[in-house]
């Protein structure tokens, strides 16, 4: 078999173990160690009876349905999706592991059972048809070997009829595999495998793979100490890998990068265990850190599907340092909300809060929420971007018929309108929630309908209505623009390829209020208003208001002398001249020192020392030592020294006054 396939079941393994999905039992203990055999005999002993019975039930619902004129095989009544009951999180996995591999070859295998002549048989109906065809790719995947039984498998008779049946053809059923590769020219079943999913597969087995570090449980630090002792080496990205190499991401600090072909070494590691590093798809990394880059300290956030529990634990993770509390929507069983806490709680996660309800059932004004500012919505989309989309499909509860669109390589139009319609409703939904400060929509599609679209209808939709602030789009914390007027320009992209998985992100925050001074200093950067404003210093805008009041003061005064004072003019010669009008007055109230901008009120001056006011009042004093050839303020300054003295400090107990005359002048 393909060394793809072979991964595929072994990645399974390495994830519930590796991770502690379902519970925090280890390997060692002796339930454990019955279903990890269980897994690791794949294409060496077989599956239990339960596996394959779904497996033929998950088969039926996803075949290829062929014309009239094609169809070898009757598979009976199609009409109803069948119901399938899974033992636990593990064998719903490997179920539909073993339907989708059957899934690439049913070709090859419908044209082996007509060739053997061990179809059609009348002693097996057309219901266990599906049964029959799964059985037989398990059969020549282990070389047309027994299978053995499981310690406490519960048999199945269906299973048991149809093993034994397949048995006794396995010469002819052996030959007819020969003849269909003699045929075809085939040198493996490989070259059955339909294009698209070849490509796919190469692909996959060629990804690095990233995981993120629980800093719960283990800092950066200690993680790049512990590969170092293992002999790996850093280095600066994913060109640069050779064998025992890896690279921080990136766009993510807390995620670190490895070839591919280490994943089965790395698993097995110590520092892989006890959910210190977890193995997960990159674009739910970038997702998460890009609604922790909008949360406020206090402020909560919703993430919109349950999905995998690996996301919900990274977001705990890096909002751990922080009260901020995480609601999950759609838990629905009181079996997985005890599942997912015994999960989280083993990964040190502890600001988790799951909710019964869907997302499109919580009510924006849910007294629960009322801290809440992020909404993080990933919904289900075609996930035909994703490194490896059958796992993310798994890891997510995804729809199942999601995997016929991976077999085909694209998605049918009707599938696509379905889809994007779902994502629309859920985003305009999420627009309600009046005080909700941001949104963050990730996908792993391809198809701008359910990317760039569903995102500009939602925010062509008006639907958060007039009393509130609208929302616009904003680069994310990974985006290469920083202020691009191209709404295009905004989104944040990652193409699938050989060294990267597909992401979408689009970030939406509500516009901020901004006013009339922010926005004018905003166009003068930008050399908007070159020509239209001159900008002038405040000084020069000042002083031609004042000397304009003063001017009107003056022209109301009895003595009109008194408007123009000397620059050097003593306190006394101020005491003397006639009262200063009310304008003037104002005018002086309203002094700000140029220095000390804090002391414009006269509570401030009681307390603030200006030093203007100072140098005011010392050149005063200069200037009653040396008394100016002034009429009658010389006189006033020569005949009566105490006068002088007692009209100063009267006048430094007026420093408003003197302030304001100081900025007249």
């Amino acid at each position: 078999m393909p060394d793809s396939e072979s991964n595929l079941v072994s990645s399974h393994v390495d994830v519930i173990n590796g991770t502690s999905v379902l519970s925090a039992t280890k390997i060692s203990d002796e339930k454990g160690s019955v279903e990890k055999r269980a897994v690791t005999q794949i294409g060496k002993d077989g599956y239990p009876d339960s596996i394959y019975i779904n497996a033929a039930k998950i088969f039926q619902g996803l075949r290829t349905e062929k014309s009239s004129g094609k169809i070898l095989l009757r598979y009976g009544d199609t009409s109803e999706s069948p119901m399938v009951a899974f033992k636990d999180e593990q064998s719903r996995r490997v179920s539909y592991e073993l339907a989708f591999k059957t899934l690439k070859y049913q070709d090859l295998l419908e044209e082996m059972l007509v060739d053997s002549k061990v179809y059609p048989c009348y002693s097996i109906p057309d219901e266990l048809t599906s049964l029959l065809v799964v059985m037989l790719y398990d059969l020549q995947d282990r070389k047309f070997q027994n299978r053995k039984i499981f310690a406490e498998e519960e048999l199945v008779a269906e299973v048991q009829e149809i093993g034994d049946y397949l048995y006794s053809y396995e010469t002819k059923l052996a030959a007819a595999l020969a003849r269909c590769r003699i045929k075809h020219d085939a040198l493996s079943i490989e070259y059955f495998v339909p294009e698209t999913i070849s490509k796919q597969e190469q692909r996959t087995s060629a990804l690095p793979i990233c995981f993120w570090i629980n800093t719960l449980k283990i800092s950066l630090e200690d993680v790049i100490r512990d590969l170092e002792m293992k002999g790996f080496t850093k280095v600066e990205s994913v060109s640069d890998f050779d064998h025992y190499t890896y690279a921080v991401d990136q766009h993510c600090q807390d995620v670190l990068v490895f070839p591919s072909s280490l994943k089965e070494e790395l698993l097995n590691l110590d520092i892989f265990a006890d959910c210190k590093l977890l193995l997960q798809d990159k674009s739910r990394s970038l997702a998460v850190h890009s609604a922790r880059a909008l949360l406020s300290e206090g402020a909560d956030i919703i993430m919109a599907h349950m999905g995998s529990h690996l996301t919900i634990a990274h977001m705990s993770v890096l909002t751990n340092d922080s009260s901020c509390s995480i609601f999950v929507c759609g838990v629905k069983s009181s079996v997985k909300q005890e599942e997912l806490m015994n999960s989280f709680s083993h990964m040190g996660c502890t600001n988790i809060w799951l909710l019964h309800e869907d997302f499109t059932e919580l009510q924006p004004t849910d007294p629960r929420l009322e801290k809440a500012k992020v909404i993080l919505l990933i919904p289900q989309c075609s996930e035909l971007g994703a490194g490896n989309p059958m796992e993310l499909i798994l890891s997510e509860h995804r729809d199942a018929e999601l995997l016929r669109d991976l077999f085909q390589g694209f998605v049918s139009e009707d599938k696509l309108r379905i889809l994007a319609e779902r994502q629309l409703n859920e985003l305009l939904h999420a627009l309600k929630f009046n005080k909700v400060q941001a949104i963050v929509y990730c996908t792993c599609s391809v198809y701008p309908e359910e990317n760039e679209l569903v995102v500009k209808k939602a925010l062509e939709s008006g639907v958060e209505g007039a009393k509130v602030r609208p929302y616009r789009l904003i680069p994310s914390i990974f985006s290469t623009c920083s202020d691009s007027e191209s709404s295009t320009e905004m989104f944040f992209k990652m193409e699938p390829s050989e060294i990267s998985s597909g992401c979408f992100l689009a970030v939406l925050e509500r516009e901020k209020k901004v006013s009339a001074k922010d926005i004018l200093a905003s166009a003068a950067a930008k050399a908007l208003l070159d020509g239209i404003v001159e900008e002038k210093p405040k000084e020069e805008v000042k002083k031609p208001k004042v000397k304009q009041r003063r001017r009107k003061a003056a022209a109301g005064d009895s003595k009109p002398k008194a408007a123009k004072l000397h620059p050097r003019q003593t306190a006394a010669n101020v005491k003397a001249e006639a009262p200063v009008s009310k304008a003037a007055h104002k005018i002086q109230e309203k002094h700000v020192c140029p220095i000390c901008p804090k002391s414009p009120t006269s509570k401030i001056q009681e307390t603030h020392v200006c030093p203007t006011k100072a140098k005011t009042v010392q050149g005063k004093k200069a200037a009653s030592d040396t008394p100016q050839k002034t009429g009658q303020g010389k006189k006033a300054a020569s005949d009566t020294p105490q006068k002088t003295g007692q009209e100063k400090k009267a006048a430094s107990d007026t420093p408003q006054k003197t302030a304001g005359e100081k900025s007249s002048q």
